[in-house]
């Protein structure tokens, strides 16, 4: 549990710490249960662990933490569905939700598709890597820090 005020408390120590730590365009990946987040990690980006926890209430926490990037198109992105996925219809719910978090964040921009292996291309480069409990089908979900507008200079 984090012991500071403003912080919600579904952020784990060390996910502030990594938060902390990016800078402008840095990328975070919130990996669902299903996302082989240990093998990614290890060609480079950190893996923090928050068993359990799914991926909308997270996101909701983080996005109270640092803005999305402004300065792209899409500062946000998905894995997108596999051809016999499309081809059957399945249809993804959880991408719904979090279009929504990420407009009540003030980011109205599509959400970013990107196809299965690319998408594990991109999170070997990311600062991090949350490994959730999420449980949604096609739950991974990109994001790209923004920047923090400087109230007084040094």
């Amino acid at each position: 549990m984090v012991t500071l005020k403003g912080i919600p408390s579904i952020i784990s120590p060390e996910l502030l710490y990594m938060l902390a730590k990016m800078g402008h365009g840095d990328e975070l990946v919130l990996a669902d249960a299903n996302f082989p987040a240990a093998s990614v990690c290890r060609c480079g980006p950190t893996e923090v662990r928050a068993d359990g926890q799914c991926i909308p209430e997270l996101l909701q926490a983080i996005l109270k933490l640092f803005p999305l990037d402004t300065y792209v198109d899409k500062p946000a992105a998905v894995m997108d569905l596999v051809e016999s996925d499309k081809e059957s219809g399945l249809a993804v719910p959880v991408w719904e939700t979090y279009s929504r978090l990420l407009k009540e964040a003030g980011s109205d921009k599509p959400l970013e598709k990107v196809e299965r292996f690319t998408f594990y291309e991109r999170a070997k480069k990311a600062f991090a890597v949350v490994a959730t409990g999420e449980t949604s089908l096609y739950g991974n979900l990109i994001i790209k820090k923004g920047v923090i507008a400087v109230e007084d200079r040094c």
